[in-house]
């Protein structure tokens, strides 16, 4: 599928650049620390797919303002904000492939600095006039922070079951990228049930990137991912993968598991071990079918749309969440 990604990037060529132009256009900090930080994360690599989807999602119900893109910014703050906050919060040391932010400039430096970003994104949004805008964003904020709580409490739950994980990643992700789709068609002023739909659609997608996102960190090379894999089991977080597993095991495997998840210090022979049973009880191709659905839940969404590029793009970034490796 390297056509597919290398068919969209053609497609994106000028809109990427001029995101990642507005990206340090718009950052406008007092001091040149809050700079260092934000870019530091923000150009470490991060691929843009939220701004991406405002800016396409707005096309597709026919914008033809200027403020796309200065908007869509806001999108990739709030994310670079919940991945400082997140890393603290984890005790992460390596974020795509670079040593995390508070490693270099400390604990409270980090989290004013992803403090910063949500403010700035809201002095953004205000731009727009729109109170639909604002609240779509402020609802947001506060549904990622109830997901990022949510997943707190459950660290080395052994009895989170699916639903538990579906309402995390609802939260903490899928929210985040139903709101980038929402906000798209709403600074359009397109009617509600086109709003909806990409609401609709940016929440199937979104609960499909992190179903991949969590497979990955099983599956994925070390390098490609930036980050050591096994991270999320080493750190307490059960995702669809092992939460099947453990369903699905026999007695015997599953006190093999829970010996596992429950050690504080995962060894790298545990973590083989712990995804030869992955294997063995279906968690990996449980979550690649999971995903494949949201994922064709997603595109049914935009079916009340004309075929045009935008919708052929956002039918491709969809189909592209599928097959990526990082």
């Amino acid at each position: 599928m390297r056509g597919l990604k290398e068919e969209i990037l053609e497609s994106v060529g000028q809109d990427l650049v001029e995101i990642e132009a507005a990206l340090t256009q718009n950052l406008k900090p007092y001091l040149p620390l809050v700079s260092h930080v934000a870019k530091y994360i923000m150009f470490s690599g991060g691929k843009r797919i939220r701004p991406l989807l405002m800016v396409l999602s707005a096309r597709l119900c026919g914008y033809k303002g200027d403020y796309d893109k200065t908007l869509s910014v806001v999108f990739e703050y709030l994310h670079v904000a919940t991945l400082l906050h997140d890393d603290l919060v984890d005790g992460a040391d390596v974020r795509r492939g670079n040593p995390v932010a508070h490693s270099i400039w400390g604990n409270p430096a980090t989290v004013l600095v992803g403090d910063f970003l949500l403010a700035r994104s809201m002095g953004i949004a205000i731009q727009t006039n729109s109170t639909s805008i604002i609240d779509v964003l402020a609802h947001t904020m506060a549904q990622m922070s109830e997901g990022e709580i949510h997943q707190l409490l459950h660290r080395g739950d052994l009895a989170i079951d699916e639903r538990d994980y579906m309402e995390m990643i609802r939260r903490k992700t899928a929210y985040l990228i139903r709101a980038a789709c929402q906000v798209g068609a709403l600074l359009s002023e397109a009617p509600e049930g086109r709003v909806q739909a990409l609401a609709d659609y940016g929440h199937h997608m979104g609960i499909a990137v992190q179903m991949i996102d969590d497979l990955l960190d099983y599956t994925a090379d070390a390098e490609v991912l930036g980050k050591a894999t096994g991270t999320d089991l080493r750190e307490g977080k059960l995702t669809l993968p092992i939460i099947c597993a453990l369903n699905h095991a026999t007695s015997e495997d599953r006190r093999r598991l829970e010996t596992i998840i429950g050690d504080t210090d995962i060894t790298e022979s545990d973590f083989e071990t712990v995804l030869e049973l992955i294997e063995k009880y279906g968690g990996i191709a449980y979550t690649i079918g999971r995903a494949e659905e949201h994922i064709e839940k997603a595109k049914e969404y935009l079916g009340i749309f004309n075929a045009s590029k935008p919708r052929t793009l956002l039918e491709q970034l969809a189909d592209y969440v599928l097959v990526r490796e990082l």
